[in-house]
């Protein structure tokens, strides 16, 4: 079982906005979209990273036992669910161990490549990059179809959810797409809450490892009115934001 190679670009050991609590934060190698708004496109490229067994990279986490006992371990990238395998084995063994477990995850992949994942982590932490299909091609090469599937199956088995959605000027900034998306998420019981997080170019710099044109230079960052205005519209539709 311990044997199952994963590929990892990096950790931190005291995540405090990963989740509940204190987190030890595992950032995977790998992601299948392009998202203009990136700001770690060094960790697109899959087999890069560290390699390590799922008992190698729990060791590491073990270490910090104590220190996570009241957050826990989040899983991030990339996109994790991209090594399942490897991810539900790392996750296996810390339930064992009694530490909770969230996958922080833009929802990219295949629901039947990772369902077994879902079903064995403590919290799913899932972008909706955009709510309309087309415009979340255009914004990160691949529509919300996969995410949509996971989060159903979220609601289905009852496993809890933080939603995470990017506030991006001329992009997910409108107000038509925040009613739809308030609407949408109305739906799911399985939502404990939702982060809209302002679009920032901090990363910017990071594009040029990946030799490819950054293509939101004059989109400016979101502003903190934008983000109120939009935690306002999502609020009338009964969302814990």
């Amino acid at each position: 079982m311990s044997e199952t190679i994963g590929y990892v670009h990096s950790v931190e050991s005291f995540g405090a906005v990963d989740g509940p609590g204190v987190r030890f934060v595992v950032f995977m190698q790998g992601c299948p979209l392009r998202c203009l708004f990136c700001h770690n496109p060094d960790t697109w490229k899959m087999n890069e990273g560290e390699q390590m067994t799922a008992t190698e990279l729990f060791s590491q986490i073990k270490t910090y036992k104590n220190f996570i006992k009241k957050g826990g371990v989040t899983f991030s990238g990339g996109e994790p669910l991209l090594q399942p395998d490897f991810l539900y084995e790392v996750i296996s063994l810390c339930k064992k161990e009694g530490i909770h477990t969230a996958i922080d995850t833009s929802g990219a992949v295949p629901l039947s490549t990772c369902k077994h994942v879902i079903e064995a982590c403590d919290l799913v932490m899932l972008d909706i990059k955009d709510i309309d299909k087309e415009d979340c091609i255009q914004l990160t090469g691949q529509s919300n179809t996969n995410a949509m599937n996971i989060l159903n199956h979220c609601d289905f088995i009852g496993r809890d959810v933080w939603i995470r959605h990017v506030l991006v000027p001329q992009y997910t900034y409108n107000a038509e797409k925040l009613h739809r998306l308030g609407k949408v998420l109305s739906w799911y019981s399985c939502i404990k809450k939702i982060e809209v997080i302002p679009f920032h170019k901090m990363g910017e710099y990071k594009w040029d490892y990946v030799d490819t044109p950054y293509q939101l230079t004059d989109i400016p960052s979101a502003t903190p009115q934008q983000v109120n205005k939009a935690k306002e519209i999502l609020k009338q539709y009964g969302l814990p934001v």
